[in-house]
């Protein structure tokens, strides 16, 4: 299976200027663990994870007053929709991390988390019709 049937390609973007309360309740109306940070001054794109969130907050930041720019991931490890579902998988153990943006032709067109593999793993070896590599 491919990065492309599995990821989300119903993407959160939001700018480094949202604070971390923006933010987290943004991720969590959508019911997503990441959103893509666009900032137009910026080359390229961020993260910013329920754990980053989580993080601050227990570092005893005020979420109302922290923006997400001083909280984002810049280097990121993008994944191609081509990439297989193992690909992905291998990519996010090595780099320490649950999500990759998807990137085609240089614009975001996805998001896959573990979330999405263990779901289609899942569906797999219960039985459905998709292959997992």
């Amino acid at each position: 299976m491919l990065v492309t049937q599995a990821m989300s390609r119903d993407v959160l973007s939001i700018g480094p200027a949202h604070t971390l309360r923006q933010a987290s309740a943004l991720m969590s109306r959508r019911r997503v663990g990441a959103a893509v940070v666009v900032d137009p001054d910026a080359h390229g794109y961020g993260i910013i994870t329920e754990r980053d969130v989580m993080s601050a907050v227990g570092a005893g930041l005020e979420p109302e007053v922290e923006t997400v720019a001083g909280h984002l991931t810049r280097e990121l490890v993008f994944a191609d929709p081509a990439w297989s579902i193992g690909d992905a998988a291998d990519a996010m153990v090595r780099g320490g991390f649950r999500h990759l943006i998807v990137v085609e032709g240089g614009e975001v067109c996805g998001v896959v988390s573990v979330r999405d593999i263990v779901r289609v793993w899942t569906k797999s070896a219960t039985g459905a019709s998709r292959s997992v590599s």
